[in-house]
């Protein structure tokens, strides 16, 4: 007879949706000890879980090992020698549904609520929407598992004396992420400098992005002002993750950077363009009034859409409705 069930938790994509995983799972392990965890996700994503001595992580590769059918057949093989009790699904794709129908095991899956989310952007309520996180509590429910919030994310702050490109000096870190996914959920690039040379006067600017284009328009920024760094592809997520936990605030779009601040006890400020927090999206453990909003007086169909690649013509614009000391001043009134 097994001392503790086994939980399979599957979460494959994206970076964002990955990184709101592992509050919850820490919410689910603070008072759940009887349980034995392994995380399916991408090997690039295993440092959000890298606080989690106890939990085993399992590499998805939808590229080469777990590619097409064949490949979920060999992940399906896989899963099948661990000896699970449970499946907690917490993505529900094709992918997921596949091992749901060929895993002889309870498979508990999340509800979106693609219905609810159809009717927020369609216009036809306005109101808050389950959070993901909660979803993805409630997914554990199903199991009799009860998950309740922690009042509070502790923070680990990790030593980064031996990062060269992290200032010695004694002004705080900010960090910004001014990229996201979609151009109607990012913030113009000239705005977020006029942010950053008012920023920079009193504190370390940290860049944050992804990509060679990113890199290269963040580098040139970094290049025009001091006090301000770029660290876009010059680290791994790992030491990423640890100059994070180093910021005295970030300062994101709605993107996988403020999640993973979130995750790891950063206060968190989201701009937020034709996308919206009603949705359920905000970073875990973030106020409402850590929001940068656009005004919806001025644009009353945000949320145009759920992840931003979808907006009405004049809307194209919204997020730079949002005026640079708008956000100055609500940087130096949270930090």
């Amino acid at each position: 007879m097994k001392l503790r069930k086994h939980i399979l938790i599957i979460r494959l994509s994206s970076m964002g949706d990955v990184a709101m995983v592992s509050p919850v799972l820490r919410e689910l392990l603070e008072n759940n000890k009887n349980y034995k965890i392994s995380v399916l996700t991408n090997f690039q994503f295993f440092p959000f879980f890298r606080a989690f001595n106890d939990v085993d992580l399992i590499s998805f590769d939808k590229k080469k090992q777990h590619k097409g059918l064949f490949g979920m057949f060999r992940l399906f093989k896989e899963i099948k020698k661990l000896d699970v009790d449970y499946v907690v699904d917490l993505h529900e794709v094709l992918r997921t549904n596949f091992l749901k129908a060929v895993l002889k095991v309870p498979f508990y899956q999340i509800n979106k609520g693609r219905n609810e989310k159809e009717s927020l952007v369609s216009g036809k309520i306005f109101a808050p929407l389950k959070s993901t996180h909660q979803r993805y509590r409630d997914v554990f429910e199903k199991i009799g598992i009860s998950i309740k919030p922690l009042s509070k994310t502790q923070i680990h702050r990790v030593d980064i004396s031996d990062l060269k490109l992290i200032p010695k000096n004694n002004k705080l870190l900010i960090g910004i992420a001014p990229f996201a996914a979609h151009k109607g959920k990012e913030y113009p690039i000239v705005q977020m400098e006029e942010v950053i040379k008012e920023i920079n006067k009193d504190f370390n600017v940290i860049l944050f992005g992804g990509g060679k284009k990113e890199e290269f328009i963040l580098d040139d920024l970094a290049g025009k002002h001091s006090n301000v760094i770029n660290i876009a592809n010059k680290f791994s997520l790992d030491q990423e993750m640890d100059v994070i936990s180093n910021l005295s605030i970030m300062l994101s779009m709605d993107s996988a950077n403020g999640h993973i601040a979130a995750l790891m006890g950063i206060k968190v400020l989201t701009i937020w363009g034709v996308t919206h927090p009603f949705a359920g999206f905000s970073p875990y453990g973030q106020t409402d009034k850590n929001n940068i909003l656009v005004n919806r007086l001025q644009f009353p169909k945000i949320p145009t859409s759920i992840y931003g690649e979808k907006f009405p013509n004049g809307y194209e614009k919204a997020i730079s409705s949002i005026s640079p000391k708008e956000i100055i001043s609500k940087l130096r009134t949270s930090v």
